[in-house]
């Protein structure tokens, strides 16, 4: 099966050539059959490194011009102008104005995010899960393209496939963090099945941060990861599953 990736027209526009990836295309088996990316999974490294380099080669590129963080939920955007060729910086997004690195991040619900600004050839990817889009990891990942050149309002980005809301059940005490961090953010929250549980709209979330951040267009895949397991890895399937791991999907964008 060929590497099957979603792309968005606000990317394809902006002319830069983007995917967020699925499972589609891999050669890794059992619990992480498909195109696993994980680095960090416990799914065979040669398998993982044939997966990343069908990925780059889809791309445009060589395994080595592949530049992902490793992430640790963390507002931290880094800038490149090479490929990272193995090195892992801690962090949560990279950009650059270089054509030939590919800016990748690894989800497995948390959302992807793909940003460019078309006019100063600027691209950026970034890993938001829930931690690091409160903590601020949109505005990081913007202020690190505005230090190349860019500028939010001639920006695009692009939400990819991530567990949306009716999937996405957490403790009311979340709610009570996001409302005292982020003031107005109660509306990403619904009622739960139960009186101490709470629906979190994640997308939603993420696209009002890029809004906060001054991102001109922005816009959701629409696509659940936890619902549509032929497409997609998923951390909170997996877990509800009882299954001790899970693949990573990787998204990636880089200058034509």
């Amino acid at each position: 099966m060929s590497l099957q990736p979603i792309t968005h027209p606000l990317l394809a526009r902006a002319g830069v050539r983007h995917g967020f990836f699925t499972r589609q295309g891999g050669v890794s088996t059992g619990l992480y059959q498909g195109l696993n990316a994980g680095v960090g999974s416990k799914d065979a490294p040669e398998a993982v490194a044939e997966n990343r380099r069908r990925v780059a080669r889809a791309m445009g590129g060589t395994l080595d011009d592949l530049c992902g963080c490793y992430q640790v939920h963390s507002a931290i955007a880094h800038i490149t102008d090479r490929g990272w060729a193995g090195e892992r910086p801690q962090g949560d997004a990279v950009a650059t104005r270089t054509p030939g690195p590919i800016c990748t991040t690894l989800t497995a619900d948390c959302a992807p995010v793909l940003f460019a600004d078309a006019e100063a050839g600027v691209v950026a990817a970034a890993h938001a899960g829930w931690k690091g889009a409160l903590g601020g990891v949109v505005a990081a990942t913007v202020e690190a393209m505005q230090g190349l050149g860019a500028e939010p309002r001639r920006m695009v980005a692009v939400v990819g496939p991530c567990i949306a809301q009716a999937s996405y059940e957490v403790g009311a005490d979340y709610q009570a963090r996001f409302e005292a961090e982020a003031p107005g953010s109660a509306r990403f929250f619904a009622a739960g099945a139960a009186g101490d549980k709470r629906l979190f709209d994640l997308p939603g979330f993420v696209l009002w941060r890029l809004e906060q951040a001054g991102v001109g267009e922005a816009a959701w895949t629409g696509h659940d990861t936890r619902v549509d397991a032929d497409r997609f890895y998923s951390n909170r399937r997996a877990y509800l599953a009882g299954e001790p791991d899970f693949g990573r999907l990787i998204s990636a964008i880089t200058l034509a």
